[in-house]
């Protein structure tokens, strides 16, 4: 059985590249060189996403809702531009989830994983440190070069606050979900950010 792939490979309307990443709309109000999809309404508790035939349903929705099912494929096959911004979604919150410990109110997680999505010096593809510069290409300059980053940047942030609402979701005690955190020691393809 093959993995999950994105439902928006299939969109007509191309999005710009960098390198072979695509700069794809997202639901958020971070700051970045993302075009900003509506909210969803009625609006959502922050834990939920919106339906996949919603406008307002975006890539990051699609990382959370496939990360669980992705993760236990060793292998994926991409199939478009779309594919290399969830498998970049789905490492990020595999890191993420390493931050998170069973004893963290959702507090102390807060600080960890915002603290992961606010770092600056992450690596983009085409940097020697990138895990997957084989199946990515490198920006063509310097300019793309800090807008990929920029985009990353904001991706990192909207995804860190939104799986955090997931893992906290049905909390009483203050405590993460431990189905969430099952998936801390499993890596996608072997790889790690």
């Amino acid at each position: 059985m093959p993995a999950y792939n994105s439902m928006f490979n299939a969109d007509p309307s191309l999005p710009r590249l960098i390198g072979n990443v695509p700069l794809l709309p997202l639901r958020t109000k971070t700051r970045g060189p993302a075009y900003v999809l509506p909210s969803s309404n009625p609006p959502l508790p922050a834990g939920e996403s919106p339906d996949p035939d919603s406008e307002s349903y975006d890539i990051l929705d699609e990382v959370l809702s496939l990360f669980r099912a992705n993760t236990f494929f060793r292998n994926f096959e991409i199939q478009g531009p779309a594919d290399r911004l969830l498998i970049y979604g789905i490492l990020f919150v595999s890191e993420c989830l390493g931050r998170i410990r069973p004893a963290h109110t959702l507090r102390d997680a807060t600080k960890e994983v915002m603290n992961t999505a606010l770092d600056l010096n992450f690596s983009i593809p085409g940097d020697p440190g990138f895990p997957l510069n084989q199946m990515y290409e490198p920006p063509q300059d310097r300019q793309d070069a800090e807008q990929l980053r920029q985009y990353l940047s904001q991706v990192r942030q909207e995804l860190a606050a939104r799986l955090l609402a997931r893992v906290y979701e049905d909390s009483e005690d203050g405590k993460p979900s431990k189905w969430w955190l099952s998936f801390t020691k499993r890596k996608f393809m072997g790889k790690a950010l």
